[in-house]
């Protein structure tokens, strides 16, 4: 009797070690990974792995993290300036649809929290993409600028970076932080309690901006050693400018390299799906940041990770909003997609490949415009509704050297006919350009008649989905936002000694 007892009892403390393990494996199947952006600043892709022959083998470590994911070849940006894409990113919404879409609204003094009268509020049943992922059980925190266009309490969305030097609603703007973040001894981790507790992070890298100067020794090109696209003029500033964004592709290279070796430091890189991607196009050329043509729209994406979706090594050719990248994070972190999202699932069995992607340009600073643009798989399509309205119009960048060499060339009769017509013309109400066969967008398809249906096909297209999204761009903007705009800017030299647009003459003194 004592032992047939003893072998229920084996077999007892067997089936109870065996059903523990099958809990412990289940649990750690069912982990929900943790997730981060790592977002570039104005950083076009001219990388290796998008068959870049200048950087090819030069952005090693972005071309391993393309090798080992999944990359995207036609991702665009919603806006090509960063607030206004931001606040579309950050939301799923498309910025025109939420209000958003003139670049650094919502904004006022510096450290003071923006009037109620000035405020651009979303409806209380729109939640932010950290918002939806804190709600899921994750640990959210951003190590970079926020720079939305509307009113939030910044401790809603996230779980540090809420402390002293932050106010609820304070601007939008929140600064920009280093990488250094993200450390094993800093407080994002320590401040995440339950280290079993998965996180949804946002690392900002300065990308176009300032990343070229942490190019690896020897990698450096030189001023000459990138040839310019031919709307640009050759003159060593254009060059200078085009090659730095060459370099700032291998600086980001290098930083991107700090981050994976961090996470992998931490312990954190096993169980982490990585999105790598821009906010827009280079800020460094003209015609691309600000602007809609590929340039300023078409962006780097690679997702990488250990999930049974994400198929190593791929390389997709779909169209592709970065609203996609805020649908599939929610879908990868197991939220039910609000019905309010504009953006799909990258890696869902339901995914339908779009035929089109919108994306918009509206008052960017004080410079007053509206730019849409539809694009397709062989075409682009531009409408500007301000064509009277020249590309030189007062910007922020005119005290550099490329706006101020471009237009000393305007007036000495140098630049080649279509850079005159281009930069300092009327431009045409409509353009069109094959994507293939003009891959500088230099060709204006829109009047020539063996076109007239694929331009009928992209504007109706376009002035179906501005009806049916009520594109807030279609109304001026509110008199109190323009009024604040004009206030922030009129005692700068740039904009008091410019030529700005006329909407901004009701709030001069008039003597």
């Amino acid at each position: 009797m004592i032992k047939i007892n003893n072998l229920f009892s084996k077999i007892f403390i067997v089936l109870i070690l065996a059903c523990f393990s099958a809990s412990c494996n289940s649990k750690s199947q069912t982990k929900k990974p943790n997730i981060l952006w790592v977002i570039a600043e104005d950083l076009s892709p001219f990388m290796g792995c998008y068959g870049d022959s200048i950087n090819q083998g030069h952005t090693p470590v972005i071309d391993k993290l393309a090798s080992n994911g999944v990359l995207f070849t036609r991702a665009y940006a919603t806006a090509p300036v960063c607030s206004a894409s931001r606040s579309a990113l950050i939301s799923g919404i498309m910025q025109t649809t939420t209000g958003t879409h003139n670049h650094r609204s919502n904004r006022f003094t510096n450290d003071e929290i923006v009037p109620e009268a000035l405020r651009i509020s979303f409806p209380e049943d729109v939640k932010t993409i950290p918002e939806l992922m804190k709600e899921a059980g994750y640990f959210t925190f951003n190590s970079g600028k926020d720079d939305y266009n509307f009113h939030y309490d910044r401790r809603a969305l996230y779980d540090v970076g809420t402390e002293e030097g932050y106010k609820a609603g304070m601007n939008g703007w929140q600064g920009n932080f280093a990488i250094d973040y993200m450390t094993v001894d800093n407080y994002v981790w320590n401040a995440r309690k339950d280290k079993n507790q998965p996180w949804f992070g946002q690392v900002q890298i300065m990308g176009g901006k300032k990343d070229s100067k942490y190019v690896r020794e020897g990698e450096k090109l030189e001023t000459n050693d990138v040839p310019l696209p031919p709307y640009f003029p050759n003159i060593p500033s254009q060059r200078k400018a085009w090659t730095d964004h060459y370099n700032a592709n291998r600086g980001s290279d290098v930083t991107v390299e700090k981050i994976l070796k961090q996470l992998e430091a931490d312990g954190e890189l096993e169980n982490t799906i990585i999105f790598f991607f821009s906010d827009h196009g280079s800020n460094t050329s003209l015609r691309h940041k600000q602007f809609c043509y590929e340039g300023g729209m078409l962006v780097p994406l690679i997702v990488k990770g250990n999930h049974s979706v994400l198929n190593s090594g791929s390389v997709r050719n779909d169209l592709v909003s970065l609203l996609d990248v805020s649908a599939s994070t929610l879908a990868l972190g197991g939220v039910n997609l609000p019905d309010y999202l504009d953006g799909q699932d990258l890696f869902s069995k339901t995914y339908e490949e779009p035929k089109y992607v919108v994306g918009a340009r509206d008052r960017c600073d004080y410079t007053i415009d509206r730019i849409r643009t539809v694009v397709s798989k062989d075409y682009r399509y531009i409408r500007n509704f301000f064509p009277d309205r020249p590309m030189l119009q007062a910007g922020y960048r005119d005290n550099k050297p490329i706006v101020k060499d471009f237009k000393r060339l305007h007036k000495e009769g140098k630049l080649t006919p279509y850079q005159d017509k281009h930069w300092f013309g009327i431009r045409p109400e409509e353009e069109l350009y094959d994507l293939k066969a003009d891959p500088h967008q230099m060709n204006n398809l829109a009047s020539n008649p063996e076109f007239t249906s694929i331009l009928k096909e992209h504007r109706n297209y376009l002035e179906n989905w501005i009806k049916e999204t009520d594109d807030k761009g279609q109304y001026p903007e509110d008199s109190a936002q323009l009024k604040a705009t004009y206030d922030m800017w009129k005692d700068r030299p740039r904009f008091r000694d410019a030529k700005v647009n006329p909407e901004y003459d009701q709030f001069k003194i008039k003597e």
